[in-house]
């Protein structure tokens, strides 16, 4: 479904993706973490092409994003008409919900619709309608965003994406910019998503949701992935010494912050016998 291969990026003389090669099957959910400025969100806009990398190819179904082949093997940048019908084909789901607020919620999801799958305005609304109700928002249709919370603005994100009936849907760290009571409504949707089949893949700090959910997962570290495996193998049992560091440091901290906000942090954190590995 989704094959990189040898990806680079850089923005100026910082090298943030060094060399990448992915693979993830239909259907199947990979989940990213890793460090801030380990590579992870710029791995994701290049899939998307959102991002263009100097060096590598990316294809999604079968087809080559962003460029095409000549007969001589050479990289020709493809044309735009064709960037754009295959991002139609790939949803993304950002950390700050990226909504018109002068739309309301029901125009924010048929907006793409109209403007680039041309549908007729009734079509794009009941198609709008149904992803509305698909993430529990069917009453919220008519009201502006600076009306909903953030859970609600994220829904209404992925509602959005969903509606171009994509193949692929990229998560950004979908529930970094909520509130800690707003993240479980979320994370129920792409949960849900996961059970339907979705193929997925997902930056995030969630990492029970990451352990449950996810058919892999992949640690990346200095613009390349470090680690990946199933989900319990990389939580409870990394083979990494760096995998195991950005876990037992990222999990003290979860630890902290849920004592210091009143949380049972045992309840929510995946691998918590970890904590009592020595990483060396």
């Amino acid at each position: 479904m989704v094959r990189v291969v040898d990806l680079h990026k850089s923005f100026g003389s910082l090298d943030v993706l060094k060399g990448v090669n992915l693979e993830v099957d239909k259907g199947e959910v990979v989940s990213i973490i890793g460090s801030s400025g380990s590579g992870k969100t710029t791995l994701l806009r290049c899939i998307n092409f959102l991002e263009v990398p100097e060096k590598g190819r990316i294809y999604v179904d079968g087809q080559l994003i962003g460029y095409r082949e000549t007969k001589e093997g050479r990289l020709v940048k493809d044309r735009r008409a064709n960037l754009y019908r295959m991002r139609s084909q790939i949803g993304m789901v950002f950390q700050l919900f990226n909504l018109w607020p002068h739309k309301t919620v029901l125009e924010n999801v048929t907006e793409a619709l109209k403007a680039v799958k041309k549908l007729p305005k009734g079509e794009a609304h009941e198609l709008g309608i149904r992803e509305l109700r698909r993430v529990g928002l069917e009453e919220k249709i008519y009201q502006y965003p600076s009306r909903l919370s953030g859970g609600q603005k994220q829904r209404v994100a992925i509602a959005r994406a969903l509606a171009m009936k994509p193949k692929l849907m990229l998560f950004d760290e979908a529930t970094s910019a909520l509130d800690p009571e707003l993240i479980g409504e979320v994370l129920d949707v792409m949960r849900q998503l996961a059970r339907e089949g979705m193929t997925m893949i997902v930056v995030t700090h969630e990492m029970s949701f990451a352990e449950e959910v996810s058919d892999r997962v992949i640690f990346m570290d200095g613009g390349v992935i470090h680690e990946e495996g199933k989900p319990r193998d990389i939580f409870r049992n990394p083979r990494k010494d760096r995998t195991k560091k950005f876990l037992s440091t990222f999990l003290q901290y979860t630890a902290r912050r849920e004592t210091e906000t009143g949380k049972d942090a045992d309840e929510s954190r995946p691998g918590v016998g970890y904590l009592s590995m020595d990483d060396g």
